[in-house]
């Protein structure tokens, strides 16, 4: 297990933003996700400040909201280690998203205004644009902030905040080569999909949609190979 995060040396050195805590949190959580910083790897804020090119403290800072998201475990006296996930605990995750999502897609019918829809086209045009660029942290935050937003209709604040909270635990490590290869943007369209099954009232069918789509995130999206799509239900 190493001591130091070598892949933090890919990280790119960040422009100074409005919110530069919240931008360190979006890369720092993208590089998790996506195996960048591969899991059981022991890091610490200088370093990886370093590597983006700011101090210590947002870093600190974001790795602490990191550690209450479940994705890193704070170190005493060393900093901090990215949690490593098996396959029976993705599988269960993807399990508990499947009895959350899907069945409350038919919930959201007629909840949502001509002015949320439009919202939606833009989160989804938005994740569509960072798919095709292969832009991973806008991909990751803009299919968060839909799914979020599709939720928030549902009128059940815990259930949306749950199932945000899963969807941020989820390992994708297949992302990247998705991306490289130009299929990560076939997954993106699902978003526009969805709201056309929304805005028809077809209730059944955005259930369905979400089923594939949550089956993608623990499939094709975690590994980077379509053949490990072709399974019915949540496999590894």
């Amino acid at each position: 297990m190493s001591t130091q995060p070598s892949p933090s040396r890919r990280l790119t050195p960040l422009k100074r933003p409005l919110n530069l805590r919240e931008t360190v949190l979006e890369q720092l959580r993208t590089a998790i996700i996506t195996g960048e910083i591969a899991e059981g790897s022991l890091v610490s804020a200088p370093t990886l400040g370093q590597a983006l090119g700011v101090s210590a403290t947002p870093v600190r800072e974001a790795m602490m909201d990191l550690a209450r998201e479940g994705l890193v475990e704070t170190i005493k006296n060393k900093g901090f280690r990215i949690t490593a996930m098996s396959d029976k605990e993705l599988d269960d995750l993807a399990a508990i998203r499947l009895l959350l999502e899907p069945p409350s897609m038919p919930s959201a019918i007629g909840r949502i205004s001509e002015e949320g829809f439009e919202e939606l086209e833009r989160l989804a045009d938005a994740c569509l644009t960072a798919a095709e660029t292969e832009d991973l942290q806008g991909y990751l935050g803009f299919d968060r902030e839909f799914h979020h937003f599709i939720l928030s209709h549902i009128d059940n604040p815990q259930l949306t905040e749950l199932a945000t909270s899963l969807r941020t635990r989820t390992r994708l490590y297949g992302l990247k080569e998705l991306a490289s290869k130009g299929r990560l943007g076939d997954s993106a369209r699902e978003h526009h999909t969805l709201i056309a099954l929304l805005r028809a009232g077809d209730g059944a069918g955005a259930e369905q949609l979400m089923r594939d789509h949550i089956g993608h995130a623990r499939r094709v999206w975690a590994t980077g190979s379509e053949e490990h799509d072709t399974q019915d239900g949540v496999g590894s």
